[in-house]
């Protein structure tokens, strides 16, 4: 079968009550299919209009009284707030793969008052509740999705159109009380996370919503091996010296041990001098390649640049005091010494595979955003690759 693309649209109060590591979870879990693409999205009026005029459609198999409240629903929820004028954020999935737009419909669910279970995404998260006059008292749909192939084309084009102006990283969409000084930092979900179709990366996020932060970018990455090495340059030099007592004492207990003799403490200083600085550089090579997939040492000069064959999902996240609360959550680099309740902790391996990243300060921050441009519209691409420019 060919590959489709199904779009997912986490709503704004989906976000706001932190459901999206829930939903991303049921996603890749239930349908085996890749996530591909995300993007946030703040979106205008007239991508508003677009979209909601082609919600009530003959092809979708829910009634025309569902139909008609999504579009109001659409109308009233996405549109900028009247008031304030400020735009309101949400999320949007590309998920690929044979059967794509089916089996994601069928994990998200369709509308009904009838349903009490939680065997959907909308059976959990949603809600349409009925009067006994048979009038609408509540309606929240939790996520969009397109009921066919035909719809999720249509629908998928129309969002890439508008990806550039009102899509990447989410501005004043948030109000703050005065003399609240809000920051920005970097999460990666690492591709220890993505080794086959898991809830993890869902989880993960859902440990960070503790936070109380909220989310103005997201991206899926495949990062570079140029990337990786400008990434994670600053810890190089650290590699190279502080492991040298480590590999010291190492190689003097396997050559005492294999040679039968001791090794006096200047000497051993000496190993530590002269093979500390090759260890550390054997360590940021493997980093690079898990990161990347491929270590520097076994690239071609072209290669370097190329997108990796691992993938992470690279998000930002806005708030006060938002750096230490992250890092708070993550834990220390080390899953050992991690506390209980942490994401290195949970699900972290080793001191290199452990689950995520954050950055450590404002100023690293910056700097990691400027490596991994959550901004870049890999969306758009990912929709056009598949279903043509519209």
């Amino acid at each position: 079968m060919p590959q489709e693309l199904a779009y997912v649209i986490i709503t704004p109060y989906s976000l706001h009550k932190s459901r999206t590591g829930g939903i991303l979870s049921r996603l890749i879990t239930r349908t085996g299919l890749e996530l591909v693409a995300a993007r946030m999205f703040a979106p205008s009026a007239e991508l508003v209009q677009e979209y909601s005029a082609a919600i009530v459609s003959a092809n979708d198999p829910q009634d025309r009284r569902i139909q008609e409240l999504l579009h109001a629903y659409i109308i009233q929820n996405l549109m900028p707030d009247p008031k304030t004028g400020r735009r309101r954020r949400l999320m949007m999935l590309l998920l690929k793969g044979e059967d794509a737009v089916r089996k994601t419909r069928s994990v998200v669910g369709n509308i009904s008052a009838e349903r009490r279970g939680g065997e959907t995404i909308r059976d959990t998260y949603g809600d349409l509740i009925i009067d006994e006059n048979d009038q609408v008292r509540y309606f929240e749909p939790a996520v969009l999705a397109a009921p066919n192939v035909d719809e999720a084309k249509l629908k998928a084009r129309i969002w890439a159109r508008y990806s550039d102006t009102d899509g990447g990283i989410v501005e004043n969409t948030l109000a703050y009380p005065a003399g609240d000084r809000p920051q920005r930092t970097l999460v990666l979900i690492k591709p220890d996370n993505f080794r086959f179709p898991t809830g993890r990366p869902g989880n993960v996020i859902d440990f960070f919503s503790r936070t109380g932060l909220y989310i103005v970018g997201i991206k899926v990455h495949q990062m570079s091996v140029a990337e990786a090495m400008e990434f994670y340059g600053p810890v190089k030099e650290v590699l190279r010296t502080k492991l040298k007592d480590m590999v010291a004492g190492k190689a003097r207990a396997l050559i005492e041990k294999e040679f039968g003799f001791k090794v006096p403490a200047a000497e051993e200083q000496q190993l530590g001098d002269i093979l500390g600085p090759v260890f550390g550089d054997n360590q940021f090579e493997n980093i690079v390649r898990f990161m990347a997939g491929r270590a520097p040492s076994e690239c071609t000069p072209e290669q370097v640049a190329q997108p990796g064959t691992e993938k992470c999902i690279a998000l930002i996240y806005e708030g006060v005091e938002a750096v230490r609360k992250i890092r708070d959550v993550l834990g220390p680099t080390d899953p050992s010494k991690a506390p209980p309740g942490s994401i290195r902790r949970e699900f972290g391996q080793t001191i290199m595979v452990n689950a995520a990243h954050a950055s450590d300060s404002e100023e690293n921050a910056q700097r990691e955003l400027g490596i991994v441009r959550v901004q870049d519209n890999n969306f758009r691409r990912v929709v056009e690759q598949v279903y043509g420019v519209a």
